[in-house]
């Protein structure tokens, strides 16, 4: 196993898929769901993302050529799905979805964790280490991201008992404006190198 593939993989999908930003989002996204739930959620969002994440990082470039898809493309989409999460939070609009709907799925794991970023990232560093130790690197720093992830959204449950409703719907507020922005900077981003081509 090559250290340095895992180091660069780990402390990437770290920043990129931020589990301590990503936990008052869970909190608003799972409110009033039992705690037995909101674990469950909290377990299938890590597991969920990081499985999508290993997949694009073994198979990215084949799916995404499959289907004549461009990274920036994904990129684009993946930001106007955030954007569309970050407005119902700027509203203040109830995010809590009914208990039959799987936030874990969506937006949780995917665009907000396992975005394109993240997507993006974990493929450029396959094709950096292209040797069997580099990717087993990649793929065990991948792993351990999504456990921290993991306990990240866990610890967010305990968050929610300490803080009172209306610091929870300032963070929210606030929040929304970041993730609004980090959108529309995705957007951007994938704009600029489809101008530059």
């Amino acid at each position: 196993m090559s250290w340095r593939a895992f180091g660069e993989a780990f402390v990437t999908l770290v920043v990129i898929m931020d589990p301590l930003g990503s936990a008052p989002i869970f909190i608003t996204l799972t409110a009033g769901r039992p705690v037995a739930a909101r674990r469950r959620a909290a377990l299938e969002a890590a597991a969920v993302a990081g499985g999508l994440v290993v997949v694009f990082a073994l198979f990215g470039r084949l799916i995404l050529d499959y289907l004549h898809v461009s990274v920036e493309s994904l990129t684009i989409a993946g930001g106007m799905l955030l954007l569309l999460v970050a407005l119902q939070m700027l509203r203040g609009e109830e995010m809590a979805q009914p208990e039959t709907a799987n936030v874990a799925l969506v937006p949780l794991a995917t665009p907000l964790l396992a975005g394109p970023g993240a997507i993006a990232a974990v493929m450029v560093l396959t094709r950096r280490y292209e040797d069997a130790p580099g990717r087993i690197g990649v793929i065990l720093g991948i792993i351990a991201v999504v456990v921290v992830v993991a306990v990240g959204l866990l610890l967010a449950d305990q968050i929610a008992r300490l803080l009172r409703p209306s610091v929870i719907q300032l963070l929210t507020r606030v929040l929304g404006l970041l993730l609004s922005a980090i959108a529309v900077q995705f957007i951007i981003d994938a704009v600029k190198i489809i101008a530059v081509r």
